[in-house]
């Protein structure tokens, strides 16, 4: 099963003016592709060119590094489109969501705090997530294309903090991008969906 590069679930233009037309431009178009592109190159030398996409992220993790990389950002990424929506964001999650938000991550509110800050505080390149980890949800912060799903969980929620992702539209605030991604742009019904089937 070849990798291939989804399109976006909306127009360039939807997300304005919390990400721009030019930035999902260059990270989808360019950025994503080359996961893509590279991954594809990679994961036929390794062999593994029929596997899904999360075969080759857990196979490739600790063994081989350029194909992870690669993998792991196609994988990323995939979901990474789809946790955004126009007129997406806020406090008001689908009700199921909301119990376990309530129960595992101690409220909407707590939860802003704590994503914000995780993605904050990754230092250099790497990703925020809210993820299903032994029957329950946790925030979680990783390097570079690193995933829960290496780390013994299921991600439900995740955030580019690359500089790609931001650096067009906010230059060095990555925290006031972590906070248009989760008040505007975060799809809570993708959530949902990846929350149920984790």
């Amino acid at each position: 099963m070849a990798f291939e590069l989804p399109e976006l679930p909306y127009d360039y233009e939807a997300l304005q003016p919390y990400m721009s037309k030019e930035t999902l431009e260059y990270h989808h178009d360019k950025h994503h592709k080359a996961y893509v592109d590279k991954g594809n190159e990679l994961a036929a030398e390794a062999g593994m060119e029929g596997k899904s996409v999360e075969e080759v992220v857990k196979a490739s993790f600790g063994n081989n590094q350029p194909l992870f990389n690669n993998a792991a950002q196609h994988y990323n990424h995939i979901h990474f489109w789809k946790w955004m929506k126009k007129g997406g964001g806020g406090n008001k999650l689908p009700e199921k969501l909301q119990k376990a938000f309530d129960s595992d991550l101690g409220g909407y509110d707590k939860f802003k705090q704590d994503f914000v800050q995780a993605g904050v505080g990754q230092f250099g390149s790497g990703w925020a997530w809210v993820a299903v980890k032994n029957g329950k949800l946790e925030i979680m912060k990783t390097p570079n294309g690193e995933n829960p799903l290496v780390h013994g969980g299921k991600p439900i929620l995740g955030v580019d903090v690359w500089e790609h992702s931001y650096y067009i539209d906010y230059r060095n605030a990555r925290p006031k991008y972590l906070e248009a991604f989760v008040d505007s742009l975060i799809n809570w019904d993708y959530v949902l969906e990846c929350y149920e089937q984790a």
